[in-house]
Formats: structure tokens, sequence, C-alpha cells
């Protein structure tokens, strides 16, 4: 026999390593979801998911080519029962113990618009991979950071997040989801009235904390188009509007952030029911935004079997 590693042994070795690093990913991707975010941990089982399912496709594929290069060498050897036996063992025992030659040279035959195809794939299995390891970058990055840390504020006060669209109204509809919790639900459009007009009304209270893009302080008109910008469009809003919303609302609002303890406002109306939302900086790629909350709920499947 040629000394030629076996083929298939070296196939099923590389398989092996695959099945042993996509093990260590899975855990991986398992461990970054946080106890009780169903949302996260759909997500993660269907990317598993496609990870076993991608890796068992091309494992599958390769272990059927590698196959049919070593029946045609097997035939081929059959073929030769015509010659001396001397020059049969000694062409067979070479072809044989070569498969891999063999499967190279199937590899030449390959027609150019195959391999043009199989360079495609390649690029994209690669550009797969890329998304995959970024995914898993991602879950280091600070808004994931962010989220678990406001996570856990919440589940210390026995509360979870309530998502809230991205819209521009998040501050809004979190806090009138809050409002539809003690019976005094309102709309975006009545809040966002009521806080241009408190602010309008009190200028005094708001205007010194209201800078343009370049740094320069709000003038008079500015400030009224703030205002109007405020009632009649989807302008987000921010601290300045949870001041105005308390005080119209005459109800305290306490903000959960990732970072320090809870920002309370309007502590004058602590005899009233508090409105509770959680901020979130890093939430969106334009950046901030705001979500209710609601009573936490334990999840029975939290953890990864």
């Amino acid at each position: 026999m040629s000394d030629t590693e076996d083929p298939e042994e070296n196939l099923s070795k590389k398989h092996k390593k695959e099945r042993k690093d996509l093990q260590a990913q899975i855990q991986k991707l398992k461990h970054s979801v946080p106890k009780g975010d169903k949302k996260k941990k759909k997500e993660v089982m269907e990317q598993i998911a496609k990870l076993e399912h991608d890796l068992d496709e091309q494992q599958e594929a390769e272990s059927q080519k590698l196959k049919a290069a070593t029946a045609d060498v097997s035939n081929a050897a059959e073929r030769l029962g015509g010659l001396d036996m001397n020059d049969a063992e000694s062409i067979s025992t070479s072809s044989v113990g070569s498969a891999s030659a063999a499967y190279v040279q199937e590899e030449k035959k390959i027609s150019k618009a195959q391999k043009r195809r199989n360079k495609k794939l390649a690029k994209d299995r690669e550009r797969e991979e890329e998304i995959k390891q970024q995914d898993i970058q991602n879950l280091s990055g600070a808004r994931h950071i962010e989220l678990l840390k406001v996570k856990e504020a919440l589940k210390s006060q026995n509360l979870q997040i309530f998502d809230i669209k991205s819209d521009g109204n998040c501050l809004y509809n979190a806090v009138n989801h809050q409002l539809e919790k003690i019976g005094k639900g309102s709309s975006n459009e009545a809040l966002r009235n009521q806080v241009a007009k408190y602010m309008k009304e009190n200028k005094d209270e708001f205007l010194p904390f209201l800078t343009k893009d370049n740094g320069d302080m709000f003038t008079e008109d500015d400030f009224e188009k703030y205002c109007q910008d405020t009632a009649h469009t989807t302008a987000w809003g921010g601290q300045l509007e949870v001041r105005a919303l308390s005080q119209t609302l005459k109800q305290p609002i306490r903000v959960v952030q990732s970072e320090g303890p809870s920002v309370h406002v309007g502590e004058e109306f602590d005899g009233q029911p508090s409105i509770v939302v959680c901020y979130l900086r890093h939430a969106f790629g334009l950046g901030e935004h705001y979500n209710s909350v609601e009573d936490y709920i334990q999840d029975d499947d939290e953890e990864f079997s």
C-alpha cells in the first residue's frame, strides 16, 4: 500500500474538528442569552439551528464527493482484470491507495461554470461566517451590555421591559402605557400638546437648557419652533419633556437606566401612582429610546438545558 494517508480518515478528522468548534460556538451563544429574555432566546435558537444545518449540508456534500471519487478508482481497478497479475496489482494498489489523487483529478475536470459557482458559494459562506462572528461580537457591544443592566435593574424591582415602538413617540407611548394601567389613558397628541403648552407657559424653566447643534443657546424664535415641533411632529422627547409630563400629569415619573440610580422627577407628587419608564442610550442605530415596564413574569424555561 502507498504511504499516502487515507482520505476518508482525513475527512473524518476534519469533520470532527468542525463539530467540536461548532459546539464551542453554540455554548457561547447560549450563555449570552439573559434569563427570561424569550425573544433573544428564540433568536439564538434559530441561529444555532442554522449553524447546525449548514454544517450538516457541508459535511454531507464533502462525504458524497469523496465517496464518488473513491468509487471511480475502485471501478478502474476492476477493469484491470485483463492485465498481467503483477501489473494489475501494481496499478490497483497505486490507484486505490491514492484516492485523494483521483479526487484532485476529478476537480480538474470540473467545468469553468462549475468553478465559478463554487467560487461564489465559497464567498457566500465566507460572508455568512463573517455575519455570524459579528453577531457574536455584538453580544459584547454597548447595546447588549446596556440592555442586560437595565433588565437586571428592573428585575430587582420585580419589573421587566415592555417594548415600545421606536417612531419618535417612544416617550409619550411609554408614559401612556403606564397611564392606561391606572385607568388614565391618553394619546400621543394630547400628551404632546400638554407638554408644549406647559413648556411655553414656563419658558424660564426650559429655555436655558436648550442649545443648537453648534452649541449656541436657543433664541426666543428657536424655542417657539421647538414647542411647535413637540406638539405637531414626532420630535423625540427627552429629560425636559419628562419634567413637563410630570408637571402636567401631576404624577411622579421614575426613569430606570443602566448607569447609576433611577432618575426621579416630580417628587412633590409622591402621593400619586408613579409612572415608571426605562431609558436606553444605545437601543437603536439612531440612539436613545424609552420603553415602558410591566410586572416581571417568571420564565419556567429561562435557561437552556
